[in-house]
């Protein structure tokens, strides 16, 4: 159990049933009346958030989010599975659970799997990836100077901007968490 007293950025806990992780918080004192605790929380599964108002007093049970590294290994229908590297078992996750940065994602790479009570509820891509582009118009020489971008797709069919100078074949940084094209890979 954990106090409303003891509450910090990050803490997780659960509340009628629901994994919240506290965004903000804030211990207020009156000058009349009780202290309270203003508190800023983010629902962990569905990512909705909410403010609430909680008496210092008040205690909830500790919600421990398990964090695992596995590999991802293939997609089937609307089921992606992920292996453990350690035990060598493989969790399907609901294609609904994946975000917009798992379009970078390719076989082999590794993700960190967060579930709740054994429920899978979120799964994040490696940040920065390298990646093969596959399909873009030919780059020509002297297009250097310019900041002008052009469509590229890569090789898992994510497409992205791309600067004039890249051609199929290049392999190319990529920040998964926004989908901006980074420089050439290092070889």
């Amino acid at each position: 159990m954990i106090s409303v007293s003891d509450f910090r950025n990050g803490v997780t806990f659960d509340m009628d049933g629901k994994v919240m992780q506290i965004v903000e918080f804030q211990h207020v004192k009156p000058g009349k009346g009780a202290a309270f605790v203003r508190v800023k929380m983010r629902n962990v599964i569905t990512g909705g958030v909410t403010e609430t108002t909680f008496n210092p007093n008040d205690k909830y049970p500790t919600a421990y989010i398990e964090r695992k590294k596995m590999e991802y290994s293939y997609q089937d229908g609307n089921l992606y599975y992920f292996m453990d590297a350690e035990t060598y078992d493989m969790v399907p996750v609901d294609q609904e659970i994946l975000d917009t940065s798992f379009r970078f994602v390719k076989e082999n790479d590794t993700c960190t799997i967060l579930s709740y009570k054994g429920n899978v509820f979120s799964v994040e891509a490696p940040n920065f990836v390298d990646l093969e582009v596959t399909k873009t118009e030919p780059g020509l020489a002297g297009n250097t100077a310019t900041n002008t971008l052009k469509p590229a797709t890569l090789e898992t069919g994510a497409e992205v901007k791309v600067p004039l100078f890249i051609n199929e074949g290049d392999r190319i940084s990529i920040d998964t968490r926004t989908g901006e094209y980074l420089g050439r890979a290092k070889s």
